[in-house]
């Protein structure tokens, strides 16, 4: 079968069960999908159970017996980490064999020394938060000093929260590529990221401007590979900022889920050959980090309404891949990201007789399988599945 384009969603955080080194993360017991389906006492989503989702795991709500239309399976994260830089890369290509560094008790004088001379102000916070409690408590000293609040989680982030009022977004966007040339070497952090918020009536409220400022990959990905070939590799969502804008001929912003995948759909109609990768962020950032198990079901309820138009958007030689790059479990009492499993569906309406795709031990099998698929070649890392798609 000879393929024109691949499009992969990544369903941002909706792992599908503890890896077997869980343990050294502390995430024993997390299952994103699973026990988000056991907190609202089943999961109604039709379309992704008719791709076999059912078929990975006991998800309450989704069968397991239904003839399955995708290809399906779960995927390993051979990197040493659970954060969506590496999730991404992964699926790309890159394995990342250090864990990004972490700062559990803030971040170090040295660090915090560097930045404040860089943008010319002291800051506040700097300690371990959630992003929506901070800026309640620090947020009227910030907006009283001007001064920006710096924390950061379990992830390997460096993050600056301020009022949009008080500090305009390009200010915030100029002080966190301050913080990114400052933080490489030892304490080259995955992600610099801006949250602004607004205030009204006494409520903060974050933006839908947050911006990541990634590590540059440390080698070539396959969009980097496939950009050389000529194709067209298009970014929706935050997949620009995660790659540090490399690889991609098209950038293409999206405000939040459903608007991601009005984008995505409006890509796949269009007449191109190469990938279109899209990230939706919701369930991670909005319900994930908050352990809100409702309205994390909601969104996967969302999501699944949508599939029908984009399957339908979909052209003979196109393949989907819909999958995650780690978990973040809404039910347990951490609001960070878990070492999980993540699920692996691949669609196309010429492929061969659906089966199951085990599972893989790389998050890169997905990237070798594109490389075989639309460049003809094979990647250094992961392992093709491509022939079970199209080989009886």
């Amino acid at each position: 079968m000879k393929v024109d384009r691949i499009i992969i969603i990544v369903l941002d955080s909706v792992g599908i069960g503890e890896l077997p080194d869980a343990y050294k993360f502390g995430d024993e017991g997390s299952n994103t999908l699973v026990n988000t389906a056991k907190a609202i006492g089943g999961l109604n989503i039709p379309n992704l159970e008719s791709f076999g989702l059912g078929k990975i795991d006991n998800i309450p709500g989704v069968s397991k017996e239904v003839g399955a239309r995708a290809f399906y399976g779960k995927m390993i994260e051979a990197s040493a980490a659970k954060d969506t830089t590496s999730g991404h890369w992964e699926i790309m290509g890159v394995i990342s064999e250090k864990p990004f560094p972490t700062y559990p008790k803030g971040f170090p004088d040295e660090v915090i020394e560097k930045f404040t001379k860089a943008i010319g102000r002291p800051i506040l916070g700097n300690k371990t938060a959630s992003g929506t409690e901070i800026i309640k408590e620090l947020g009227a000293e910030h907006i009283k000093t001007g001064y920006p609040i710096v924390y950061t989680s379990a992830d390997s982030v460096f993050q600056i929260a301020a009022c949009e009022d008080v500090i305009p977004v390009e200010s915030l966007y100029e002080m966190c590529n301050c913080a990114r040339d400052i933080l490489k070497g030892e304490h080259n952090v995955g992600r610099v990221i801006a949250r602004p918020f607004i205030v009204e009536n006494g409520i903060y409220t974050r933006t839908e401007r947050r911006r990541d400022f990634s590590l540059s990959p440390p080698e070539d990905t396959l969009l980097d590979k496939a950009v050389r070939k000529g194709l067209e590799v298009v970014g929706v969502g935050k997949i620009g900022d995660i790659f540090a804008h490399r690889g991609l001929t098209r950038e293409i912003y999206a405000s939040n889920n459903h608007d991601g995948i009005l984008k995505t759909i409006e890509c796949i109609k269009e007449d191109f050959k190469g990938i279109i990768f899209t990230n939706l962020i919701d369930f991670d950032m909005k319900y994930g980090h908050r352990n809100d198990p409702d309205g994390y079901a909601k969104a996967l309820e969302s999501f699944d309404r949508s599939l029908p138009d984009i399957v339908d958007a979909l052209k003979a030689k196109d393949i989907i891949i819909i999958t995650a790059d780690h978990g973040c479990d809404p039910t347990t009492p951490s609001t960070d990201h878990s070492r999980e499993y993540v699920p692996l569906l691949v669609f196309g309406k010429k492929l061969n007789k659906p089966k199951s795709l085990g599972i893989r031990n790389s998050f890169a099998d997905v990237g070798a399988t594109v490389s075989e698929a639309l460049l003809k070649s094979r990647l250094d890392k992961g392992k093709s599945f491509f022939t079970e798609l199209i080989s009886n």
